[in-house]
């Protein structure tokens, strides 16, 4: 007779995929509410010039005029091919790009569009975002907004505005908000790349060891070059910039001997893509950490390195690399990856590529001359292998993760 299970599992409709945390924009926004949407534009534009060289930043408007000319049956500000039916146009304007679609934005598509940007400053006038800045001008009392104010960070006052109004003390409560004078464009801006920075990604450590080895015909994360299996060399140096948090990437079947040393297996859930294979499993376990990823066949890699690397990070941009010494391209196996390259690698899988450096070639990121270029080299097969053992000379074994305490 049947049994019938008393706490049967749920079933699940979708996937239980883990979402980057962003905002109505992107992962860094911020509204400017308080004051006349002419205030809030000549704000911003008083802040680019100090945040651009450091930042991307886009700035998200609502168009009175043409909401106003279209209400009165114009064209709304529509050239010639939108008003003829075309679903697009994009405009080569020389000295920037310009795209026009038909269609509104829903969520995701602003999300998607505006993901390159390190920081979205937004007119809280017309649209909301996950984090504030409040201008306390008079003619334009926050009273009836305040489901608005979630999470304010920075309040500045104009000329002959002296305090909160008591509405808003109340709403604010204990939250201790910085509080500037709307005309010290400096310190606004220092302001705002300072919360930046405290808000920037976590740094998480990848090893990448699940390659075929084809052409070395074993496994070149098991070799040994400093007294242990390179794949754990590898996975230490990692561990000192990543806080211990270090995850091997690797195939299925290689999962229980990886845990059996003491490391930690990330096996590919994307399939066939060799390293883009890794990277993408990590991004889709957590899109909101920023990926330090190195290869596990580059023996002669320092923590020296690697530190000036991670000292030269840009989390402003997709990533942070180091220059090829041998073709000027960015090294794509030892990379910081900022969580918004995920959405870029899928992009470019998506049109048929796989390889990890064509996306860094065609986006912006940071590109460093490397410290010690010999220090890049790779090891594909035997005979390098024993060339780089002689090199880098006989080394006294080295305890392994279980002896010395697994990566945590």
């Amino acid at each position: 007779m049947p049994t019938t299970d008393p706490h049967p599992t749920p079933r699940r409709k979708h996937a239980a995929l883990a979402r980057p945390d962003l905002g109505e924009f992107g992962r860094h926004e911020l509204a400017i509410l308080g004051a006349p949407c002419g205030r809030i534009k000549e704000l911003v534009t008083r802040l680019l010039p100090h945040l651009s060289p450091q930042l991307r930043v886009a700035y998200v408007d609502a168009d009175h005029a043409a909401g106003d000319d279209a209400a009165q049956g114009g064209a709304g500000g529509q050239e010639a091919a939108l008003q003829a039916g075309a679903a697009a146009e994009l405009t080569d304007k020389i000295t920037f790009t310009r795209l026009d679609l038909k269609r509104s934005f829903d969520r995701f598509s602003q999300q998607e569009w505006l993901q390159q940007q390190s920081l979205v400053l937004v007119n809280g006038n017309h649209f909301r975002a996950r984090q504030q800045i409040v201008i306390l001008d008079p003619s334009k009392p926050l009273e009836k907004k305040l489901d608005r104010l979630t999470d304010v960070q920075l309040l500045l006052l104009p000329e002959g505005v002296t305090e909160l109004p008591g509405y808003l003390r109340q709403h604010l409560g204990a939250a201790a908000v910085p509080t500037l004078p709307l005309h010290d464009t400096a310190a606004i801006a220092a302001a705002l790349l300072r919360l930046w920075q405290r808000q920037q990604p976590r740094l998480r450590g990848l090893v990448l060891a699940g390659g075929q080895s084809q052409r070395m015909g074993q496994d070149k994360g098991r070799l040994a070059y400093h007294g242990q299996e390179q794949r754990a060399h590898s996975a230490a140096l990692l561990a000192q910039f990543c806080g211990g948090d270090v995850l091997v990437s690797c195939r299925a079947e290689q999962a229980a001997e990886l845990e059996a040393t003491g490391l930690r297996p990330l096996p590919d859930t994307f399939l066939g893509l060799g390293p883009l294979s890794g990277l993408l499993s990590a991004f889709q376990l957590d899109p909101d950490a920023a990926w330090l990823v190195v290869a596990c066949d580059l023996p002669f890699l320092s923590e020296a390195t690697l530190r000036h690397l991670v000292q030269h990070r840009h989390p402003g941009r997709m990533a942070t690399a180091f220059r090829s010494p041998e073709n000027e391209w960015p090294e794509p196996l030892i990379t910081i990856w900022e969580p918004r390259s995920y959405g870029t690698l899928l992009r470019f899988l998506s049109l048929g590529y796989s390889c990890p450096r064509k996306a860094l070639i065609n986006s912006d990121i940071e590109l460093l001359p490397p410290p010690a270029p010999e220090e890049l080299r790779n090891i594909n097969t035997p005979e390098e292998a024993e060339q780089a053992r002689r090199e880098l000379g006989p080394h006294p074994p080295t305890p392994s993760p279980v002896e010395r305490g697994s990566l945590t």
